[in-house]
């Protein structure tokens, strides 16, 4: 049976503290895509969940007086809390320390230490490890003496491990992403990717014995798996991989790996070179955005700098912020929030662009039609709207396809600007006052009322609620999740006589 889902994933999170908006940032660009494939008419997986297991858990779990197992299920919760709020509509969940995941993880591990390789071996290793990070570190790779993600120090480990030989897969992954070069985007994380493998890999460790919260190893349950290990097998533990090999085969390889660049190393160096060596093919492509930085510094959970997103969300409504972050920062680079960016994206954008545009339409419908659809009767009253929302509709999807995440946006809002901007052209308040020329107005009403059906189409990936207001609003009959690009972006489906409502603002103004 042949692929037939398009399968996308966020990272697994770690559930030792509440969400920042950097974890909803990727979140929310995930669900966006996932979003723009169903409107495009595909069947659509997306994942997310938490990773459950590792040192930093544990630690956590006895900062607080209580066991992991306890101490995660209470946090879990409140992760999956904020993706409910934020309109994020993933088709699983997965926990790390979900019996199913447990199964896939040993299936896995067995698959590789039986692979006739020895890519598993065992022996001893001394290195200093971040357990933010769950990850070791050479003195060189320090900054400051500190880890170079969380600025922290590092701790001297020792121990007996089990270990994955990486070194041994290099060639394989060079001659992969030679010809694959789509494997990881952008260009420039690619090239960091090409540069860690030229440079040499290092074997890594797989397994601990100093700590106990993790998965066992099935041929030597005195070691438990090493968080990477576990929390990676976690996308193909959700497609089927060791219980359901049809479903499998429709889900694998992932369409998209959706993470930040910090773990670029971990998704595109390891994971690949593991799946190879349990025989499974690796994932179509690894995306790495940037991030997000306040005051210049990423968002961090371990610094105590992370913003909740419900701090946002409670000012400026779940649409805006959606919109803000896929907008304000182009995709793929880093960025920095501030509130004073997001009033102004809100107000401009939304309030005065999209908002204001709908309000004016459905006012006027109601004021000079009852609120009815009319009937275009002037050839060449709508100008060349059809064209501009045409054009801006392909380029929205060419952006889309290609995770262009922001200029996709821009394009819909190529759209905004020009139905305003008609607007103040036709001026059809003025021309109201002539009875002779309600056909011209007809005509031009049609015209905007148009443009915000197919407005209403492109907006729904990534602000769905008001998307959906404004669908009613228009007074559509056919649900707006059974409209399907690219015909639903096509001029002229607005039904003459369709009632329309004007009801509350769609994004009112906010003061700074």
């Amino acid at each position: 049976m042949g692929r037939d889902v398009f399968y996308i994933t966020t990272p697994i999170y770690y559930p030792n503290d509440v969400p920042h908006i950097g974890h909803a940032y990727n979140a929310v660009a995930t669900d966006f895509i996932a979003r723009y494939h169903r409107l495009r008419g595909e069947r659509v997986f997306h994942l997310t969940g938490t990773d459950e297991h590792g040192l930093k858990l544990q630690r956590a779990a006895e900062a607080a007086g209580m066991d992991p197992k306890t101490w995660v299920d209470e946090m879990e919760p409140r992760w999956r809390e904020v993706w409910a709020r934020l309109d994020i509509a993933n088709d699983d969940y997965i926990r790390t320390t979900e019996p199913r995941h447990e199964a896939a993880v040993q299936q896995i591990l067995q698959a590789v230490y039986d692979n006739g390789r020895e890519d598993i071996y065992i022996g001893h290793y001394e290195g200093l490890y971040c357990v933010a990070c769950e990850a070791y570190y050479t003195e060189d790779d320090l900054v400051r003496g500190n880890c170079p993600i969380h600025d922290r120090p590092v701790e001297l480990l020792r121990e007996e491990n089990y270990f994955f030989r990486l070194s041994a897969y290099a060639d394989r992954l060079l001659e992969y992403y030679e010809g694959t070069p789509s494997a990881i985007e952008p260009e420039v994380r690619r090239n960091e990717v090409l540069s860690l493998i030229q440079g040499g890999l290092q074997d890594f460790s797989i397994s601990r014995t100093s700590f106990r919260w993790g998965v066992p190893l099935p041929w030597d349950p005195r070691h438990v798996c090493y968080v990477w290990f576990d929390a990676l097998t976690n996308y193909i533990t959700a497609a089927g991989y060791g219980s359901d090999p049809e479903r499998f085969a429709r889900l694998w390889p992932a369409d998209i790996h959706l993470i930040g660049k910090d773990i670029l190393r971990f998704h595109a160096v390891y994971w690949p070179a593991m799946l190879m060596a349990a025989g499974v093919e690796p994932p179509s492509q690894v995306w790495a955005h940037g991030y997000i930085l306040v005051g210049g510094e990423k968002m961090s959970k371990t610094k105590l700098t992370g913003i909740h997103p419900f701090q946002l969300v409670d000012h400026f409504g779940v649409d805006s912020y959606r919109y803000y972050f896929m907008r304000e920062i182009q995709f793929g680079q880093d960025g920095s929030f501030s509130w004073e960016s997001m009033v102004d994206r809100h107000n401009a954008d939304l309030a005065n662009g999209l908002g204001n545009l709908a309000s004016r339409v459905l006012a006027m419908l109601g004021s000079y039609f009852e609120g009815a659809v009319p009937e275009p009767t002037v050839e060449g009253a709508a100008a060349d709207l059809p064209e501009v929302a045409a054009g801006a509709a392909t380029r929205f999807q060419e952006h889309m396809e290609a995770v262009g995440l922001t200029p996709a946006l821009g394009a819909v809002w190529d759209i905004v600007s020009r139905a305003n901007r008609y607007l103040v052209e036709k001026e059809p308040w003025a021309l109201a006052k002539d009875e002779e020329r309600r056909g011209e107005v007809a005509s031009i009403l049609y015209a905007a009322a148009e443009t915000l059906r197919i407005l209403a189409v492109l907006i729904s990936p990534i602000m769905p609620s008001a998307a959906g207001r404004l669908w009613e609003q228009l007074g559509m009959g056919d649900p707006l999740a059974a409209q399907r690009l690219p015909k639903a972006a096509g001029w002229g489906q607005l039904a003459p006589g369709t009632k329309t409502v004007k009801g509350e603002s769609l994004f009112p103004r906010l003061d700074s």
